[in-house]
């Protein structure tokens, strides 16, 4: 368990909170541990209804903590991080993300799991993998080509810049961006809908909507785990890597 992932239970919504601001709500090997847990707790709660992932006003999270992920590296399918990516992709209940602040790297891809997104106008999107000598990951090589278009999902893999949420708006993966103090009310009343109703209709609607993609996500999801595996012990990280940590730029020419 880690005390950076805040869960609670209300009126039929299980809400996971990433709560470690003093890092950006960087993510821990812990920290998805902890939301696999609350995840997997969900499904069997017939009280849940729909889950809500939040992060706070001026950050949801900076992706995984570089630090601890150079001491951890996931190692294969039973890592916490490749555990949490199935979850979420293969949640039965409806997937709710409120997103304020900078959501870098799986806080971005695993929006694309999510059934409703919603961003504040303070929102700003980043797939930096290519800059720290990785690979994309959550199956996002495969679902952001589809919900974006091959030419707007290349230019975000490729350069990994930051975007803002009106492009997110328009690539397909937010369905909707608010005035920051406008969020949270919104999202609320957006649940408050879905609790309402029938549980049953939920899941089947969307069991219909993801079926016919389910094997071709985990089959891009290992993939993906294989390259990003073998590229995390790759000169070309170690060299990202260290440059982020010493807040510099890195230096690639020395790489074909």
């Amino acid at each position: 368990m880690s005390n950076d992932i805040q869960v609670a239970r209300a009126d039929g919504v299980l809400t996971i909170t990433i709560d470690r601001p003093a890092r950006r709500n960087a993510l821990t090997p812990a920290m998805y541990q902890t939301m696999v847990d609350a995840l997997n707790a969900a499904h069997d709660d017939a009280t849940v209804r729909a889950i809500l992932f939040r992060g706070h006003a001026d950050i949801f999270t900076a992706g995984n903590d570089i630090e601890d992920f150079l001491k951890s590296p996931p190692a294969g399918d039973e890592s916490p991080v490749f555990r949490f990516l199935l979850a979420i992709s293969s949640a039965g209940k409806p997937l709710v993300a409120a997103v304020a602040g900078a959501a870098i790297g799986v806080g971005t891809t695993m929006l694309l799991h999510c059934d409703l997104v919603y961003a504040a106008d303070t929102a700003r999107f980043a797939m930096p993998f290519a800059q720290l000598g990785l690979c994309p990951e959550a199956a996002s090589s495969l679902l952001l080509p589809r919900i974006a278009g091959y030419q707007a999902a290349a230019e975000k893999l490729l350069l990994g810049d930051m975007f803002d949420a009106a492009e997110a708006h328009r690539m397909g993966f937010v369905n909707r961006v608010l005035p920051a103090a406008e969020l949270d009310a919104f999202v609320a009343a957006q649940l408050a809908k879905l609790t309402a109703l029938p549980a049953a209709s939920l899941r089947a609607t969307k069991t219909l909507m993801k079926r016919a993609g389910e094997h071709e996500i985990r089959t891009q999801m290992a993939e993906e785990s294989v390259h990003f595996g073998k590229m995390l012990l790759a000169p070309e990280a170690r060299e990202a890597f260290s440059a982020f940590l010493e807040k510099r730029k890195p230096d690639f020419r020395q790489f074909d």
